[in-house]
């Protein structure tokens, strides 16, 4: 059976960079810029993003459009004979499984906001009761629950209508609509009366602030933001490397998809750190940043409830573009590795998806006992720790060996694929870069971000 491909270049583009742009840019990026120092913190992420998640992105690239299969079996087609590197996909496998334990949730908690917003349920409220109403939330459990199941439904229902008429068609109208909606919101809190703190700590660096908040555990912090953005290490965008034509080069596409997830995780802190300031709101305050800032902007906005709302269904949009493309890397596990129909592998994902992220669920009211980082910590935290200090780095590290080393695919293998075609070439002078010095920083870093949570 021929693989699907995609219809068009921009729609490789936009649903790559639709795996990348997610709740990594709008939810998680700001609560870590501001519990790491604001500017200072966003420099050093840009510069991990360069130096350390490009490279990746075209090795993700280069491995599933050479093999075209997803990380379950790309490893099998191009590895020599003889050697071990296709163990990689039970790394690559659980990433995405553990990902999607805690961000289904939190997907359904931006879709179960955009009725609360539709709804008027903020309206006329003040910021300590803002507060209020998101950890009411976190006591309904039935609740979430609902909202976390309906969004499984639905990405894979997207999912089983195939790539083209499904994903592609569905993800380009959605990320085009999130961009349009997150400038007009920037502009709009850039503007704020008060808003001027907020954008001094976040494009004015003080490196002061970053160590104060720990060098070593804001590098980690970076090096792992910058991963979990572009959900590198896990084959989430390998397996659109496999769906794509041989017509361009690969460094070009990963710079396009760089940028566009640059701009967003940009654009959110213009949104959210002015808001911090003009309305008193602690910009540290953790993952439930954005639940909390933001229907205090709307309230303070003409017409609020209606940017409001249509901002919470863009975002929606936005993380269900990134549970749609892992959904995608999950079918395709199934189906290569197993030869099922797409449709039982999504039937049978579905169940699988919604018992794994119950844990996460119940972690804030039922088994809101269970701190593995001590006290305030949740199971939500143990998943994300898992992600993406974890699981991305050392599957990133094993993307760059094995495109690097002549044990493995090797450089040349890899520079043959990552260059045919037209546009930007990977440089040959990035070789003793990306084989000698990248895996050394990344092992401090992963190392160095262990000692700082478990021991320093």
């Amino acid at each position: 059976m021929e693989r699907e491909k995609f219809s068009s270049r921009l729609g490789f583009i936009l649903i790559s960079a639709g795996c990348a742009i997610g709740l990594g840019n709008v939810w998680r990026f700001p609560y870590i810029v501001g519990a790491y120092g604001g500017a200072a913190f966003v420099l050093v992420y840009i510069l991990f993003l360069l130096a350390l998640g490009l490279p990746i992105v075209v090795m993700e690239f280069a491995v599933g459009r050479a093999s075209r299969k997803s990380a379950a079996l790309s490893f099998d087609v191009l590895e020599p004979k003889g050697t071990k590197w296709h163990l990689v996909k039970i790394i690559a496998i659980a990433g995405n499984y553990i990902l999607m334990m805690f961000y289904t949730t939190v997907a359904g908690w931006m879709l179960l906001y955009f009725f609360k917003m539709a709804k008027g349920d903020f309206v006329g409220l003040d910021a300590a009761a803002v507060g209020d109403e998101f950890n009411a939330l976190m006591g309904q459990p039935g609740l979430m629950m609902i909202f976390m199941i309906i969004t499984v439904v639905i990405c894979f229902a997207i999912c089983m209508m195939g790539l083209q008429d499904g994903v592609e068609r569905i993800t380009k109208v959605m990320m085009i609509c999130l961009f349009l909606l997150l400038i007009v919101l920037a502009v709009n809190s850039v503007m704020l009366k008060g808003g001027s703190e907020g954008l001094k700590f976040y494009l004015k660096p003080d490196f002061g602030k970053m160590t104060e908040a720990g060098l070593g555990e804001s590098l980690y912090a970076a090096m792992g933001q910058s991963f979990f953005t572009l959900s590198i290490g896990i084959g989430a965008l390998a397996i659109f490397g496999s769906y794509i034509g041989k017509e361009r080069r690969l460094t070009g596409e990963a710079i396009n998809v760089l940028i566009l997830d640059t701009c967003v995780a940009f654009m959110s802190g213009l949104i959210i750190f002015p808001a911090c300031s003009a309305y008193g709101i602690e910009s540290t305050s953790g993952p439930s940043l954005v639940f909390i800032t933001l229907p205090n902007v709307f309230n303070h906005m003409p017409l609020g409830r209606f940017w409001g709302a249509l901002f919470f269904i863009f975002m929606t949009f936005a993380a269900y573009s990134t549970v749609i493309a892992v959904f995608q890397n999950m079918i395709s596990f199934a189906t290569d590795l197993t030869g099922c129909s797409i449709k039982k592998a999504a039937w049978v994902n579905i169940v699988v998806v919604i018992v794994l992220s119950i844990p996460c669920v119940l972690g804030f009211n039922v088994l809101s006992g269970i701190a593995p980082f001590g006290e305030g910590s949740t199971i939500m935290d143990l998943e994300d720790f898992l992600t993406s200090n974890t699981l991305l780095p050392i599957g990133s590290l094993i993307y760059l060996l094995f495109c690097t080393s002549r044990y493995g695919w090797g450089f040349k293998k890899f520079m043959a694929e990552a260059n045919e075609g037209t546009g930007i070439k990977f440089p040959a002078w990035a070789r003793v870069y990306v084989t000698y010095v990248l895996p050394v920083v990344m092992i401090v870093l992963f190392a160095a971000g262990y000692w700082s949570k478990f021991v320093g």
